[in-house]
């Protein structure tokens, strides 16, 4: 267990005493199951922290920040669900894991939700659906709900109910120094404001509470298209989300056919052209909106009323593939953008799980609070390419693909970024995340709960 300041044998004693205090389990090199532990879902990813401790609750959470300060280990904080940069883990410091910490506690009278900091997107979608309610989720069911909300949060629902951070009412964190916090519009309302943003610079989240709407019905419609088709879907939904109601979201798909019994077998691992029309309502009206898109000719469609929490799985990446995101948001949408986005398409790497996604934003999302580290939220659209394959020999081929399209996009770019949907891009793109207005307010809130920068694995904010 490597540490600057921490002879060996006061580090075995430490990681020692922290075996026998935790109530979860520790996890250093060479024990049974370390090796497991310390695997993400990027396959890109490889790194061997000195001490994995998997916490079971807020106490656990501060037995182990207090374990890793004492020994001066750096601290990563693993939630959830994903980092696409590996930001979970780091190499011979120490991981405090959440991912035992998943509870869902649903309160259908206050209209409200308490999630544990380890809860996935799943775990919260599965405890609100029986109670016909939802709030903003991410586009997948394995997202972790904790990185999702700090880091601002988008999903299917945004157009409707707004971004995640929208619907936060409260947080529970262990500062850098193995305080417990709680923040919300009435405690700390300062820190409040830094976490809608501003990510987990602040402290480690070990429950979030978050505001829930009626959501009775939910419906789709999901249609694939010959690539050549792909300029005529893209100017046809733009054309319907330019005047849709906030309860439509969605996006344009570019991908790789994937073997599903819906998919024709013949198109299976060729480049197609997808639509996804989703709906906060019934079936009757979404169609109503999407019947422009439905009449294009189309190889394949799923239409209809389904549950939300369903609808949450259908793009779920697999564990074990390799990963590259960025995004651009966009002030605008014009003919010349659609083409080159289309034209991008050709040259998308397939097969592999890799998309090229443009969503709408607009409705809740643009109408919603000013005041918070949120500078995407004005953007009509966002193009979010999201590459995922299997061969370490395509790595270069595939990142460069990913960069060509935001160079593509940057003539119609904002300049902002949703933080959760890039890896590791510098420091400029962390300012991009939160806004330039607002990066001295952050650091110095930074300053205020975490001085040293203990909590750096992250789009880091440095304490100024």
């Amino acid at each position: 267990m490597a540490s600057p300041s921490a002879s060996p044998s006061k580090a075995g004693t430490a990681l020692a005493a922290l075996r026998e205090e935790l109530v979860g389990d520790v996890f250093a090199p060479g024990d049974t199951g370390y090796d497991e532990a310390r695997t993400v879902f990027n396959a890109m990813i490889d790194r061997r922290p000195a001490v994995i401790a998997q916490c079971v609750d807020e106490a656990d959470v501060v037995r182990a920040v207090r374990f890793g300060r004492d020994l001066d280990l750096s601290i990563a904080v693993r939630g959830g669900g994903h980092s696409v940069a590996g930001m979970a883990l780091n190499d011979g410091g120490l991981v405090v894991d959440l991912r035992h910490m998943r509870a869902v506690t649903v309160d259908p009278t206050a209209q409200a939700v308490r999630i544990a900091g380890g809860a996935t997107m799943s775990d919260l979608d599965r405890a609100c659906q029986p109670y016909g309610l939802a709030t903003t989720g991410g586009r997948a069911s394995t997202t972790g709900v904790g990185g999702f909300v700090l880091g601002g949060g988008t999903g299917w629902l945004d157009r409707w109910c707004g971004l995640a951070v929208d619907n936060l009412l409260g947080v529970d964190l262990v500062t850098a120094d193995g305080r417990r916090v709680h923040a919300s519009a009435d405690d700390n309302p300062e820190l409040f404001w830094g976490l809608h943003g501003g990510g987990g610079n602040f402290g480690i989240a070990t429950a979030l509470t978050l505001k829930l709407h009626e959501l009775p019905e939910f419906a789709m419609a999901f249609l694939l298209f010959l690539p050549e088709f792909g300029p005529e879907v893209v100017r046809t939904y733009r054309d319907i989300m330019a005047a849709a109601p906030n309860e439509a979201g969605g996006g344009v798909i570019y991908l790789t056919g994937p073997p599903e019994e819906f998919v024709p077998p013949h198109l299976v691992g060729t480049l197609l052209c997808g639509a996804l029309l989703t709906y906060a309502g019934s079936e009757a009206d979404m169609r109503k909106v999407a019947e422009p898109l439905l009449a294009l000719p189309h190889e394949t469609e799923i239409v209809g009323a389904m549950p939300y929490a369903d609808v949450q799985c259908m793009l779920d990446d697999p564990p074990g593939m390799r990963n590259y995101w960025s995004a651009e948001y966009l002030r605008e949408a014009p003919d010349a953008f659609l083409d080159a986005f289309c034209a991008r398409a050709a040259s998308m790497p397939v097969p592999t799980g890799t998309i090229h996604v443009l969503f709408p934003q607009g409705g809740a999302i643009a109408d919603g609070p000013r005041e918070y580290p949120v500078p995407y939220r004005d953007a009509p659209w966002a193009v979010h390419p999201f590459a995922m394959w299997e061969d370490p020999a395509d790595d270069e081929r595939v990142i460069q693909w990913v960069r060509d399209v935001r160079a593509d996009t940057r003539p119609w770019s904002t300049g902002a970024v949703y933080l959760n949907f890039i890896g590791d891009e510098g420091a400029e793109r962390v300012v991009a995340g939160v806004g330039a207005e607002n990066t001295d307010r952050l650091a110095a809130l930074k300053r205020r709960y975490d001085p040293d920068n203990v909590f750096r694995f992250n789009h880091n904010i440095r304490p100024a």
